[in-house]
């Protein structure tokens, strides 16, 4: 336990030291008040377009805002502040072995399993921070200026989100002992979600997929129950698993 502490501490001061943290920080929260504000100004954006999209033989009618429109800009927006996250951390194992920092630790008796376990640590925790705070910008802008209770099961539909988002950081570090590169590392977490994500457009498979787990969205529009994504939490929270045990088994095998 505390070599796990006293690496995840070293985790933690290398994301700050390399300015990680803040530039999450502001992404996630430029994110959460873009959502309302988007929604905000949808009416004005299309007075400003209504006499071009006359000519064209096309009328603009009056505009209705509310929170349901702010929550699909959170649920259009977050997959791409999940993929710049993705992005910032695939090179988490490939840069110290290339460096040859963890060549020094091990060497000094540190467990592998506990160098993956605090990198999956301080990638999820700074997940956590950071998708709860936009989602917390944009449910406060979203009372401040309309309801929220137009919006069903809000809290259940974002933990949908929230897991797909940990499930692909314990993908991101199974991928991150396979490959040496940080652009392989990329390529592969996005192949496996892109094939996973193809299957599940078969109907018939597609609740047993994490990639289910966006759809949460229909549930905030009245569409479909909790039950619907179950299977589909249950599975990815056991791939979590699976993908943590099987990155210290390969790890342990991997030649530094």
């Amino acid at each position: 336990m505390r070599q796990l502490a006293a690496f995840t501490k070293k985790e933690f001061i290398e994301v700050w030291r390399t300015h990680k943290f803040m530039i999450l920080l502001i992404v996630f929260s430029l994110f959460g008040i873009m959502n309302p504000a988007i929604a905000k100004l949808t009416p004005w954006l299309m007075e400003q377009f209504a006499g071009t999209m006359e000519e064209s033989g096309l009328l603009i009618t009056e505009v209705t805002v509310n929170a349901m429109t702010s929550w699909t800009q959170f649920y259009k927006n977050i997959p791409m502040a999940l993929i710049v996250f993705l992005l910032m951390f695939s090179g988490i194992m490939a840069t110290e072995i290339h460096k040859g920092t963890l060549i020094n630790m091990i060497t000094k008796g540190l467990s592998r399993k506990t160098i993956i376990f605090a990198k999956t640590t301080v990638m999820i925790a700074l997940w956590t921070l950071n998708y709860w705070l936009c989602f917390a910008i944009t449910y406060a802008y979203n009372a401040y200026f309309w309801d929220n209770s137009i919006a069903k099961d809000v809290f259940f539909a974002a933990f949908c989100v929230y897991m797909l988002g940990v499930w692909l950081i314990s993908l991101l570090m199974l991928m991150s002992t396979i490959f040496t590169s940080a652009s392989a590392v990329t390529v592969g977490t996005g192949s496996v979600f892109f094939v996973l994500y193809l299957i599940g457009m078969l109907p018939k498979l597609k609740k047993y997929l994490p990639t289910k787990l966006p759809d949460a969205l229909n549930l905030l529009l009245g569409v479909g129950e909790k039950g619907d994504y179950a299977l589909s939490l249950g599975i990815a929270a056991c791939l979590v698993i699976i993908q943590l045990v099987a990155s210290v088994l390969i790890f342990n095998k991997k030649k530094i």
